[in-house]
């Protein structure tokens, strides 16, 4: 019982990128997942490159299209600047229900870039999830880079994806498929824990921004 309250609360342990014969495998044994990513940019590019990786079908949304390109993938990405996602709400909602929905953003206030512009203790993950209630709302990929995920690589290290939510078989799924595109992968607890995300992604960026690290560069996970 504790262990399984641990789990939920701090997530589990880290999965480690599949090999070539363990991603064979999972193509062969698997349904593989449709996404549709609402974005066309770098980190939209370099997510629809590791999700294909794994034997995914990923469908890209221009910003001209959100509002009427069709949702046929079982999870959506929201990979656009979190002032983006109050459009795609708008226009997307009713079709959203029943499907898991990935946020990567990193509620930035762009005027300052020196504060996030979600409620004190809140996320933009779980702002979302307030106004789908029928959807599963996941965070994840806003702690890496574009570059990161092509490369496969912070440094030395394997980059991971930390994914954080509510519903555990879409948390697994997600794990799984970006394992099987040749990353790491690690459940980092509930959706409250997109608090905790977005503010290393926040960091991550200022300092980038800052060109205290580079856009090659950020923050490694050593297991």
């Amino acid at each position: 019982m504790i262990r399984d309250l641990i789990n939920k609360l701090f997530g589990k342990n880290v999965q480690p990128a599949m090999t070539a014969q363990q991603r064979d495998t999972h193509k062969e044994n698997n349904t593989m997942t449709n996404y549709t990513i609402f974005g066309t940019g770098n980190m939209a590019t370099a997510i629809a490159g590791v999700l294909t990786n794994g034997g995914a079908t990923v469908t890209l949304i221009s910003r001209e299209d959100s509002a009427t390109a069709p949702l046929d993938g079982d999870v959506v990405v929201f990979a656009v600047p979190y002032p983006a996602v109050e459009e795609i709400l708008a226009n997307r909602s009713a079709e959203l229900s029943g499907k898991t929905v990935i946020d990567i953003t990193n509620p930035l206030n762009f005027d300052t870039f020196d504060e996030l512009v979600v409620p004190v203790g809140s996320s933009a993950a779980a702002e979302i999830q307030a106004k789908l209630p029928d959807s599963s709302v996941l965070k994840a990929f806003n702690t890496t880079f574009a570059a990161t995920l092509s490369t496969g690589k912070v440094g030395d290290l394997t980059t991971t994806v930390l994914v954080a939510g509510d519903d555990e078989a879409a948390k697994a799924a997600l794990v799984e498929d970006v394992t099987a595109g040749g990353l790491d992968a690690l459940d980092a607890g509930s959706l409250k824990r997109a608090h905790e995300l977005e503010a290393v992604g926040f960091l991550q960026l200022t300092l980038a921004g800052a060109e205290k690290i580079g856009w090659t560069g950020g923050f490694g996970l050593v297991k």
